[in-house]
């Protein structure tokens, strides 16, 4: 009898275990689910979109540039964006030592222009010497603009070049092809045309068509050109020399300027590093004295 009671309390006793770990596993299956559930709607959440077929936005990637470019123009550079002819980044402040920089050389030109023969410029030397300048300027311009009659070097070649070197002073900052051609047009017409040339000769009928559009035209290759040349640190077919000269005459303007006042585009790799040196030197042979400069430049 009392074997019996002791069998009856521990089949219960079992029962009731039994019935508790039952319980139990069902508890945790159906938090485990809920878990589940609730993870997936986070997911959810966080990515409202599935993320195997995730794509770059274009969208928010230009707003992004566009903000640092609202921040420090000087901090967007064109050659890292891809191509656009639309694009516009201006950096206003290199441009303005761009412009400093092309009236100081356009002067030097003047002068070693003034150096050639006549018959190279079609300046009349003597008149030039005996009228004031200002008075010759204003000459000038009165009775222009007319057909000039420069050889073909000046007006067709040396022209269209120096058309494509102002653009490129402005392409390769940021400006887009519209303000960039704008730009050229203004450097050739007033800078140059009635400007410093005025000093010499009558303003060009064809200079002032042919610079700035065949300059537009080819500069808009010399960008194209030089974001080639960007993009493989500074090589073409191969060789950092040839592309580093190719550089420089396509974008002297840039090119030499960053010399001094730095140039984004060839911070971006060790091989690009380059190195200028200015050295003075002193010569005294009897009682004549010389002096200069030797400039060399490595890269």
């Amino acid at each position: 009898m009392k074997n019996n009671i002791i069998h009856k309390q521990r089949n219960r006793y079992f029962l009731i275990l039994l019935l508790v770990g039952t319980l139990n596993i069902s508890a945790q299956g159906e938090l485990s689910i809920l878990d589940e559930k609730t993870a997936s709607d986070t997911v959810q959440t966080i990515f409202p979109i599935d993320v195997q077929s995730f794509k770059p936005d274009i969208a928010f990637s230009d707003s992004v540039y566009k903000e640092n470019f609202r921040i420090i123009p000087s901090k967007v550079n064109i050659y890292d964006l891809p191509y656009s002819m639309t694009a516009n980044y201006p950096d206003y402040k290199r441009l303005a030592l761009n412009s400093g920089v092309l009236l100081s050389a356009g002067v030097v030109t003047l002068g070693a222009l003034y150096a050639l023969p006549e018959n190279a410029t079609a300046w009349n030397k003597s008149e030039t010497i005996h009228t004031p300048p200002f008075k010759r300027w204003w000459r000038n311009v009165k009775r222009g603009p007319v057909v000039d009659k420069d050889n073909f070097m000046f007006n067709y070649i040396l022209h269209p070049y120096g058309g494509a070197a102002y653009y490129m002073g402005a392409r390769s900052l940021g400006f887009n092809i519209l303000y960039s051609a704008l730009y050229a047009t203004g450097v050739s017409t007033l800078f140059w045309e009635y400007g410093i040339e005025a000093f010499m000769e009558i303003p060009s009928i064809q200079d002032l068509i042919i610079t700035p559009i065949a300059g537009t035209i080819f500069g808009e290759g010399f960008y194209i050109l030089k974001r080639h040349i960007v993009a493989n640190d500074y090589s073409l077919f191969g060789s950092r020399i040839l592309g580093n000269v190719v550089a420089y005459l396509i974008d002297p303007v840039n090119e030499v300027i960053g010399i001094f006042a730095g140039n984004p585009n060839r911070g971006k790799s060790s091989s690009t590093d380059y190195s200028l040196a200015c050295t003075p030197w002193f010569s005294t042979i009897g009682n004549e004295r010389t002096f200069g400069f030797r400039v060399s430049l490595s890269f």
